[in-house]
């Protein structure tokens, strides 16, 4: 057990029943004052909240994420989605209108597969302009508002570095080309560890760690890691299905290397906690999963996680506050218990926490 914290506060909760599957997505929703709903990140990104959620006790701690190490000890293992987000949002134009570009991924080469809106105006064929010489052909008409674009030459990733924009969600709220705020959100919707290119969204769980904090946590023993799951459009896809269960994930690709599943395993063989950062990571984890241990390699992972769901890998957490309805409640209410959950929203919400990407974090143990 873990003492308290000088500068913690408990809350003490009832006793949870365990969720029943067969919930509706209706379940997972909550009223969020839109005040609450985080527009940029703090300064300094470990001067967070963490609100601290310990499952067998149904207690609830407010503490900081400058706390953290407190709550985990030598050996732990940290695993950390290094995903790198891309600037994929752009705006091109089709004859004299502007047209807003999400580039989701590339399917082949120079062939990407991109959103758009208003999806109306693209029609097959047509040429869209986003510089002199950054120009695409409509090759595809693709369902929800999605587009094929050929890119008959150039460098993509060349062209998106000099004039996108960091692909914030849409509750973020920013002006069409908001130039003074480009640098700042393209530097802080990314993590300090971000390696691959690819992400179309932030793994906005590990924002919050800074150079300095990662490496406390190595000084105090703690086996620091990390996997790589290219966060698309899976992640955010709304919920339509009025059965929880009844909802399709989108596939998502990751990749996990040798390394990390020796480290996971040698956790796991010893009785040490493996702390998920992020709901991302426990995807890949846990799609990943075979005959007793974390595969290594590459894979694609249409993995959905809701309540009933049964964990093998992840034993704590680390995560923001979620909308509602979506994949990621679900998962979190999984994780712990959709009456828990919703207990330290309700919590999170009258101590005004900062909720969403650019807000305050909940630690799972």
């Amino acid at each position: 057990m873990i003492g308290i914290l000088s500068n913690s506060v408990r809350v003490p909760i009832k006793k949870m029943r365990i969720v029943s599957p067969n919930l509706l997505t209706s379940d997972f929703d909550y009223h969020l004052p839109s005040g609450l709903i985080a527009q940029k990140p703090l300064p300094r990104r470990d001067d967070s909240r963490m609100m601290v959620v310990r499952r067998q006790e149904s207690e609830i701690i407010h503490a900081r994420f400058k706390d953290l190490p407190e709550y985990l000890g030598a050996g732990d293992v940290l695993v950390l989605n290094n995903a790198k987000v891309i600037p994929a949002k752009v705006w091109g134009k089709k004859d004299s209108r502007e047209i807003e570009f999400l580039f989701l991924r590339e399917k082949q080469k120079g062939i990407w597969e991109v959103l758009c809106r208003p999806a109306k105006r693209v029609r097959q064929g047509d040429t869209i302009i986003f510089s002199p010489r950054f120009v695409a052909q409509v090759i595809g008409l693709e369902p929800r508002g999605r587009r094929l674009l050929d890119f008959s030459s150039g460098d993509v990733f060349m062209e998106l570095n000099k004039i996108g924009y960091a692909p914030l969600p849409p509750y973020i709220k920013r002006g069409k080309g908001e130039s003074d705020l480009r640098e700042f959100d393209l530097e802080r919707y990314q993590t300090v560890f971000a390696r691959d290119e690819g992400a179309i969204a932030a793994p906005t769980a590990g924002l919050h760690f800074t150079p300095r904090s990662l490496k406390g946590l190595r000084n105090k023993g703690i086996r620091v890691c990390s996997i790589n799951l290219e966060v698309g459009l899976a992640t955010f896809q709304p919920v339509e299905a009025e059965r929880a269960e009844d909802h399709r994930m989108l596939e998502e690709s990751y990749a996990i290397s040798l390394k990390t599943a020796k480290t996971i395993h040698r956790a796991k063989e010893a009785g040490l906690p493996v702390v998920a950062v992020g709901t991302t990571v426990v995807r890949a984890l846990e799609s990943a999963w075979q005959n007793g241990r974390v595969r290594e390699g590459s894979r694609s992972t249409d993995l959905f996680i809701f309540p009933g769901f049964r964990f093998r890998v992840a034993d704590r957490l680390l995560t923001n506050f979620h909308l509602p309805k979506s994949t990621l409640l679900m998962l979190v209410s999984a994780f712990a218990s959709r009456e828990l959950i919703f207990k330290a929203y309700s919590e999170a919400v009258r101590e005004k926490y900062r909720f969403y990407s650019y807000g305050d974090c909940m630690l799972i143990l």
